[in-house]
């Protein structure tokens, strides 16, 4: 008996006690790391305690789920580490009175703006909106129809898209993220691979699973960790968020603001952009993209006073014809 709770062991009692100290060693780093994760969170609703209702209401919720010992007992808290394998310059991405059509729309109409090292940008506006079509221009993937789009000659992007179709099936969570090495270089760091797939929450038997057999959370996490291996110092990351559990969630958020590099983010959590993000890039109907210098509760608020308050509310997108 331990602690009110049976546990079975075959063996001695020596080695009862050995396993005994090595879990509560475990236990004891677990939580640790709660701890450290909580304080965060306590730190984040004390500081914004005069701006409540719904966005506090959110956090609040997510530091209850993270106090309570059951969630902890499920998910250990994770660090994620987003290696950068070249520095970078001071000039970034650049677009230059850039227009895009698909179809007969007009999606974007003459953007202009340059993103500034060590920006996180958040990508936001409906989904169709062009905020796909805008990542692959940067990826050179699609060319657009007038304008300039500049990339820094230091740049090195690694992408992470929604669909997740570069994960080989048939192949363990492990094999796809480490090709079957040992050791891992991530950043100017080795690292054993199983130790870096652990840190985004694949732990023993579930490092075995076949790729195809993952939830799509699990895709997502297995997606996110081979991506950010390649060490890309401007990440293009689309909905980064989908299907992710609150404690990976989290854990993305700390190592995108560690990060030495630029990232874009596309989402629809405006609590984890706020968290984030520096700029917004806002696609907000009529062809017309914004980019904007703060968070999202500070975009909504410049909306708001340039818009008034019917027009900055949801409404259908709608765009500009396309003139032939």
């Amino acid at each position: 008996l331990d602690r009110g709770e049976g546990i079975p062991w075959k063996g001695n009692y020596s080695s009862w006690l050995d396993q005994k100290e090595k879990r509560l060693e475990i236990e004891k780093r677990q939580e640790d790391a709660r701890m450290k994760a909580i304080k965060h969170e306590l730190e984040w609703v004390r500081q914004n305690a005069k701006g409540r209702q719904a966005k506090s209401k959110a956090r609040l919720a997510r530091f209850e789920e993270m106090s309570s010992y059951e969630y902890q007992a499920r998910n250990e808290t994770n660090e994620i580490f987003i290696p950068v394998a070249e520095r970078l310059g001071n000039n970034v991405i650049e677009f230059k009175h850039v227009s895009k059509g698909f179809g007969d729309r007009l999606l974007i109409d003459d953007l202009s703006f340059k993103i500034p090292p060590g920006a996180i940008v958040g990508v936001i506006g409906p989904n169709g909106a062009g905020k796909s079509t805008l990542f692959k221009m940067i990826l050179g993937k699609e060319q657009p129809d007038s304008g300039e789009i500049e990339i820094g000659q230091t740049v090195k992007i690694s992408a992470v898209d929604q669909m997740r179709d570069s994960l080989p099936n048939d192949k363990t969570a492990w094999e796809a993220v480490s090709d079957g090495q040992d050791v891992l270089q991530v950043g100017k760091f080795q690292m054993p691979s199983r130790a870096y797939l652990g840190r985004f929450n694949f732990k023993g038997g579930d490092q075995q699973k076949l790729v195809g057999a993952l939830s799509g959370g699990e895709r997502g996490r297995l997606h996110l960790a081979k991506t950010l291996l390649a060490g890309g110092n401007v990440l293009l990351l689309d909905e980064p968020s989908n299907d992710l559990d609150v404690e990976t969630l989290r854990a993305l958020e700390d190592a995108l603001l560690e990060f030495a590099g630029c990232a874009m983010v596309t989402s629809h959590d405006r609590w984890f952009l706020d968290r984030i993000a520096t700029h917004i890039l806002a696609f907000e109907g009529d062809s017309k993209v914004v980019f904007f210098d703060g968070n999202y509760t500070e975009y909504e608020a410049d909306k708001r006073k340039r818009l008034g308050e019917e027009a900055a509310r949801p409404h259908r997108l709608r765009f500009k014809p396309l003139k032939h």
